[in-house]
């Protein structure tokens, strides 16, 4: 069946067949507003306003850090609905391009869509104008699709991502924030969005050190979201019984990569181990032990 121009009626030809108008008119490097000018129901639209937030499935708690030469970002895997545990093991760390990665907090379903969205961007800006976006660039358009949701935020449904990856322009890792109105700022060393943040980040400041390497950041956020687990409820910590592990991923020079769940389960094991020495975690390096 021939889409026609919806403007005109017709065929872009003008004779009421061919290849819709939207297909061939000339447009800009944004997937999103190709889709609004193909089809707008295509898109995700604000609910109608109402006065009672929908009871919808939350995932909490996401936490990065850089590294000479990258970033690692980690999640748990609990999903939470009020008081009750929604799901075990949901993903919430994802691959946006070659070099860079989005971890999601708030409104699980949203999220993942908007996820999934912003990944088709992604490429099809790079299809569209033969070069990647840039990492500014990427976190910019990450910052207008927030907007985007802001209407369903205030009814409840907040989606709050944690975007990270590796700038090949300045050969280095970064990290960058957003509130729920699209707005973003620039992190240094590291972050932690979600319920579980404020304790994540408390163990961060503890335990991070510029000279870490990629392994050592890894632990680092593999402590932070134990610390996190330890005082949140939302938070879920390592599941060894059910071999539910966090999802961890390092971006570097190399590009994305996620760490296979082998070796993923001897660090989480270690982690756990040195815990049942003493559950609180490991002590702050004094100064000295840091410069060492």
């Amino acid at each position: 069946m021939t889409v026609a121009d919806p403007l005109s009626g017709k065929g872009f030809d003008g004779s009421g067949a061919g290849l819709p108008y939207a297909f061939l008119a000339a447009g800009n490097g944004s997937f999103s507003a190709f889709l609004a000018s193909l089809d707008p129901s295509l898109l995700t639209t604000a609910v109608g306003a109402g006065t009672h937030a929908i009871d919808a499935p939350h995932g909490t708690t996401i936490v990065s850090s850089v590294f000479p030469g990258g970033v690692v970002m980690a999640g748990d895997r609990r999903a939470t609905m009020g008081n009750l545990i929604a799901s075990r093991e949901i993903e919430k760390v994802f691959q946006a391009d070659e070099y860079s990665c989005v971890g999601i907090a708030g409104t699980a379903g949203l999220a993942i869509e908007l996820v999934r969205l912003f990944q088709v961007e992604l490429e099809h800006y790079e299809k569209i104008e033969g070069v990647t976006l840039s990492m500014e660039g990427k976190a910019n358009r990450l910052s207008s699709m927030l907007r985007g949701n802001l209407a369903m935020a205030m009814q409840g449904l907040a989606v709050v991502p944690l975007f990270a990856g590796y700038d090949q322009d300045q050969s280095r890792g970064r990290i960058f924030s957003y509130d729920v109105t699209g707005g973003r700022d620039e992190e240094h060393d590291f972050h932690s969005v979600g319920s579980g943040s404020l304790f994540a980040r408390g163990s961060l400041k503890k335990l991070y050190r510029s000279d870490l390497d990629a392994t050592g950041a890894v632990r680092v956020c593999i402590e932070a979201l134990y610390d996190a687990a330890d005082d949140d409820s939302a938070t879920g910590g390592p599941d060894l019984a059910r071999g539910i592990l966090p999802v961890v991923t390092v971006v570097d020079a190399q590009g994305y990569r996620r760490i296979p769940e082998p070796e993923l389960d001897t660090l989480v094991r270690a982690v756990v181990a040195a815990r049942q020495q003493r559950p609180d975690g490991p002590y702050a390096p004094s100064g000295q032990e840091a410069q060492a």
